[in-house]
């Protein structure tokens, strides 16, 4: 694996943890939902995230792939909470950075671990 590919996966990985305990923490503490119970909001936000995991921390091409576009799911959410809610836009902000972060250092990953010699 290249040094590039080597640092776009660290960019995937920080974009998926910091997704990962920005959900747990705005869902949790700093703005806990009051119509629904935390843990069927937990439920329904974190376990797109954790299907993918275990290949993502280990680099595999396919979950690496499946976790871009499982961000594309977060980004979406995090654009309409922006937008929709005032009171929350800095988390919603967050959550796209951290989604956009998640996208592009995984799809840069795939592109540069296919074109290493020792990528297979």
């Amino acid at each position: 694996m290249t040094s590039g590919a080597k640092i776009f996966h660290g960019v995937a990985l920080a974009g998926f943890f910091g997704l990962f305990f920005l959900l747990m923490l705005w869902h949790t503490q700093l703005a806990p939902s009051a119509r629904f119970p935390v843990a069927l909001v937990l439920l329904f936000t974190l376990t797109p995230l954790l299907l993918p995991m275990r290949g993502l921390l280990h680099g595999k091409p396919k979950s690496c792939g499946w976790a871009a576009f499982i961000s594309l799911i977060y980004f979406s959410h995090g654009s309409v909470e922006a937008y929709a809610n005032s009171a929350e836009r800095l988390y919603a902000g967050l959550e796209v950075a951290f989604s956009l972060m998640l996208f592009f250092g995984a799809a840069f990953y795939l592109r540069l671990r296919k074109k290493s010699p020792d990528a297979g």
